[in-house]
């Protein structure tokens, strides 16, 4: 990643800030764990909060469907969540 707007390490900052609330918060965590890619998490999110914010983004404000969500680098984060449960 050489990207002018690349943000620790992350593509951009709302990438960045989705996969920090995704591994560093337990809940979230530990719901993530049921999805092997971003986007069946994100439905999932909907489904089972949807009468919160949390349906609809991070507990910061960052929309979980954010345009310039990189989801290959979260489809990553998800895959190395399966290789840590196996």
């Amino acid at each position: 990643m050489t990207q002018e707007n690349e943000y620790n390490g992350w593509s951009n900052h709302a990438t960045w800030n989705v996969a920090l609330w995704i591994g560093g918060d337990e809940g979230i965590y530990n719901f993530a764990k049921y999805f092997s890619n971003y986007l069946d998490f994100v439905a999932g999110m909907k489904e089972v909060n949807e009468t919160t914010s949390l349906a609809f983004e991070t507990p910061d404000g960052v929309s979980w469907t954010d345009s310039a969500l990189d989801h290959d680098e979260l489809n990553e984060v998800f895959s190395d969540m399966e290789d840590e449960n196996s």
